[in-house]
């Protein structure tokens, strides 16, 4: 049997600073979770008291309930912060935590930087190399990539056995 870590995102008392600090924990610890539920609140248990009232009903103390969905899905993005759907989200919680300490290539950091793709950028994020045209036969243009592409088809069309007229047992 395996052990397989189960959080729980929003619960009462839960902060957006918490809820960095269990990112922070899971990072640690190697975790990628893929299993986090939020906390919706069940009968006769006492975080729904805390989540209705706003009160921790042992020392009668006020309680922070996360009740805006938006708060709780970066609530949960932060738990699941190498998924990369959650990357805004992980992104915007940590800039309103004031831990953009987190944001960067350090090893203790939870996301990288995200940068702006400039005109010199192709989709990739690597450089436009100015592609070198040559003349086909016809007159079309190739990139230097096509023509080393359509040098390796050939080499290999001459490398392979010419088989087919070979009859079959």
């Amino acid at each position: 049997q395996f052990m397989v870590p189960y959080f729980m995102s929003s619960h009462p008392g839960c902060t957006l600073e918490a809820a960095v600090e269990l990112a922070e924990y899971v990072r640690d610890m190697g975790y990628n979770p893929e299993q986090v539920q939020d906390f919706y609140p069940t009968p006769a248990s006492l975080a729904t008291c805390m989540y209705y009232t706003g009160l921790n009903p042992l020392t009668m103390e006020e309680v922070y309930v996360p009740k805006d969905p938006h708060e709780k899905a970066m609530q949960r993005a932060l738990i699941q912060y190498r998924n990369p759907k959650n990357r805004a989200l992980v992104e915007e919680a940590l800039h309103k935590a004031g831990r953009d300490d987190l944001i960067g290539y350090g090893e203790k950091c939870l996301i990288r930087p995200q940068h702006k793709h400039s005109p010199a950028r192709n989709r990739t994020g690597g450089r436009q190399q100015e592609a070198q045209a040559h003349t086909r036969a016809g007159g079309q243009r190739q990139t230097r990539a096509h023509a080393r592409s359509a040098g390796r088809n050939q080499e290999q069309a001459h490398a392979r056995p010419n088989n087919h007229h070979q009859r079959r047992p």
